[in-house]
């Protein structure tokens, strides 16, 4: 039975050498505009396509070539020009086929939907005539010259920057507002601009045509694009990897040239517009398009570089392999032959890919979710964890059902399921509730001492370390302010007394007697407010204990200012309290009762047993203890605001009562770790009540 002919407008063009050495061939479908690179036998089997039989075919390679082909890689080829659409399609099922292909491709309603929520693009450009006219301008940034000059601005610009750092660094933080925001979104779209042009024309210089620019919407953000599929025909592959790099060459050259003017121009607007240009172009061209790990220009590049065409799928078919080998050990022939080392890279980038693409789409889908309310971000973050995440495994595993029967046939096989035996077991079985935190070990009872505001100090009867009585005055400070006050409140008591006493000998005082009453009372009211705070002043002891924690250097006359922690009264009852705070998802494993070993973060290391007393209910929305903050080297996550410490996330106290406390502990309170011994369980019902509390949050059940 004859082939079905090859389509008369697939053109055939010569391609660049192989890594192996044999000469390629690229076949252009014009109406797609696709390119397909071939090799020698698939050039060899195509030259005789005519003889419709694939034994006829291979034989008359075999005998008139040095090839050796058998009829299965005949039939290969043939199934490769079929499946891309490189054949006539006639007779009277050609149209159902048509149709049928067409149906399959496009998918059903709801994975068209989702696939063009996913990705689509919107053709905005057709500037091939336009860079034609403009070429002759454009030649001038490919020139020696103007390379050179660039790169004289960039170090010049560079070292000016680094004279300047607390300026450039000053400005990059005045510009973190809204107003800063909308200014680095201009300049996105700028640069974005720019770089695709670099694409447009680099192409152009070499011959090639582009046919489109436009924008593509990746989970609904949007991102420029130039089809440079034309480069295809190049057979020069250090011209396709000029073509691939064009985009960020043309960012860095905006970035140097940026940075140039911003340490050259004065203060003003225009400063702060080439400040955006340059800031924006280093972190967009670094940090997004420099990765080859998503199909940016970084993994063009690369792949033009290594001359691996499909560099992603040829990587991840060898990854694939080497797992199935790893696992069940089918000896199944390379799909690809590499050297060794060749081999082992690329293995190893379709691994870090395939982290790194995890790490993007979960984030991708965490973005999805925050971005609309919240049922429909749920489900849009479903689908995109199946779409993205679990629809490679799902493809995977569908491989090792098609080879089951000699999976299960393999002895390593065995061994790979008792791997994996082993690690689900050790997700479900429970593991013992050990729970480490930083703890303050602390007396039961302590009254701090501190300055209500600035004031000098009058008084100090007591020292570090001395015994104080129950109402004792721990010390008296002056404030001058409140002194004028009290002076200027008894001139008025007296007169305000005075007058009341003479309302009684006068016509018309007595006219005014309850208004000076009046004032009276109140002027009493005002005198015992004022002898009430400056009690506050004189604080005093209330219960018996000692004075810990005094600053040496204190000493009468001294200033100290407000809210200022001048001693700590402690109380020596030999009671004392452990005190940590821990996250939800730990407390729920603790109980009154549960054991804890405290270790004291001192040069005497003392160990301390306890146990669990209290926990809270209720969140803590504001840390009471700084030392256990992470900024002072504990495990609480914060924010300052208002002066105070905000956890990152919801707390609980839990209080702990201590056996015994070592003497040499005695004298003040401690921070250590916390090792507490909670309720055993498993590692995967943690996860799965994290799932469910965040769904029953979320979705407001």
């Amino acid at each position: 039975m004859a082939f079905p002919p090859l389509r008369e407008e697939v053109d055939l063009i010569d391609g660049p050498s192989l890594s192996d050495g044999q000469p390629s061939w690229t076949l252009h479908d014009p109406v797609r505009n696709l390119f397909f690179r071939i090799d020698w036998p698939t050039f060899e089997v195509l030259q005789r396509w005519v003889l419709g039989d694939v034994g006829a075919i291979a034989d008359d390679i075999s005998t008139g070539t040095t090839l050796q082909l058998h009829d299965e890689d005949v039939s290969a080829v043939v199934e490769f020009m079929v499946n891309n659409e490189l054949v006539q399609v006639s007779g009277i099922q050609a149209p159902r086929q048509m149709a049928y292909r067409w149906a399959k491709m496009r998918g059903g309603a709801w994975q068209w939907i989702l696939h063009h929520y996913l990705f689509f693009r919107i053709p905005l450009l057709k500037p091939d005539a336009w860079l034609t006219r403009w070429m002759p301008v454009a030649e001038a940034f490919y020139s020696r010259a103007f390379v050179v000059m660039t790169a004289v601005a960039l170090a010049y610009g560079l070292s000016n920057v680094f004279r300047q750092w607390d300026r450039f660094f000053g400005s990059l933080v005045d510009t973190l507002n809204w107003d800063g925001i909308w200014s680095y979104g201009i300049a996105v779209v700028v640069v974005k601009l720019m770089h695709e042009l670099g694409h447009a024309f680099t192409a152009k210089r070499y011959g090639c045509r582009v046919p489109t620019i436009g924008v593509a919407f990746l989970v609904m953000c949007p991102l420029a694009y130039t089809d440079t599929n034309e480069t295809w025909r190049l057979k020069d592959r250090m011209q396709r990897l000029h073509v691939a790099c064009a985009g960020i060459l043309t960012e860095l050259m905006i970035a140097a040239w940026a940075t140039l003017a911003w340490s050259l121009l004065p203060d003003g607007g225009l400063r702060s517009a080439v400040f955006f240009l340059a800031t924006t172009t280093w972190v967009t061209t670094l940090a997004v398009n420099a990765s080859p790990f998503l199909r940016f220009d970084g993994y063009f590049i690369l792949s033009d570089a290594l001359d691996l065409p499909n560099l992603h799928a040829r990587s991840f078919a060898l990854a694939r392999w080497k797992l199935r080998e790893w696992l069940f050990d089918l000896q199944e022939p390379v799909p690809e032959f590499f050297k060794p080392a060749m081999r082992r890279a690329l293995i190893a980038f379709a691994w870090v890919t395939w982290i790194h693409r995890l790490v993007v789409f979960i984030g991708i889908a965490v973005l999805v979710y925050v971005s609309v309310f919240k049922l429909l971000g749920v489900f849009l973050f479903g689908v995109e964890i199946v779409w993205f995440v679990l629809s490679p495994i799902r493809s995977e595993v569908h491989e090792w059902r098609k080879r089951w029967a000699e999976i299960r046939n393999r002895p390593r096989s065995v061994w790979s399921a008792l791997g994996g035996l082993c690690l689900l077991l050790l997700t479900v079985i429970p593991w013992p509730g050990r729970i480490s935190a930083s703890a303050m070990l602390h007396p039961a009872e302590v009254w701090p001492v501190f300055a209500p505001s600035g004031a000098i100090i009058r008084q100090l009867p007591y020292k570090e370390g001395d015994e104080v009585s129950a109402g004792a005055q721990l010390l008296s400070l002056h404030v001058p302010d409140l002194a004028m006050r009290g002076t200027a409140l008894q001139v008025k008591l007296e007169q305000s007394r005075w007058q009341a006493a003479a309302s009684t000998l006068d016509e018309e005082f007595r006219k005014r007697l309850l208004i000076h009453q009046q004032n009276l009372v109140t002027t009493q009211a005002e005198v015992a407010g004022l002898r009430a705070e400056q009690s506050q002043y004189e604080p005093r002891a209330p219960f018996a204990g000692r004075l810990r924690d005094m600053d040496p250097d204190l000493h009468v006359g001294q200033w100290v200012s407000r809210k200022e922690k001048l001693a700590v009264l402690v109380k020596e009852d030999g009671r004392w309290v452990l005190e940590t705070w821990l996250e939800e998802s730990a407390v729920q494993r603790l109980r009154q009762g549960d054991s804890a070993v405290f270790r004291t973060d001192n040069v005497f290391c003392a160990v301390v047993k306890a146990s669990v007393t209290s926990i809270d209910k209720d969140a803590s929305r504001v840390l009471l203890r700084p030392e256990l903050s992470s900024m002072y080297g504990g495990h609480i996550l914060t924010r300052a605001r208002n002066g105070q410490l905000i956890p990152e996330s919801a707390i609980y106290r839990v209080t702990l009562t201590p056996e015994a406390v070592p003497s040499e502990l005695m004298h003040q309170s401690w921070r250590g770790q916390l090792v507490l011994h909670g309720r055993w369980e498993a590692p995967v019902w943690h996860y799965i009540r994290q799932g469910v509390m965040v769904l029953v949050r979320e979705l407001g059940f």
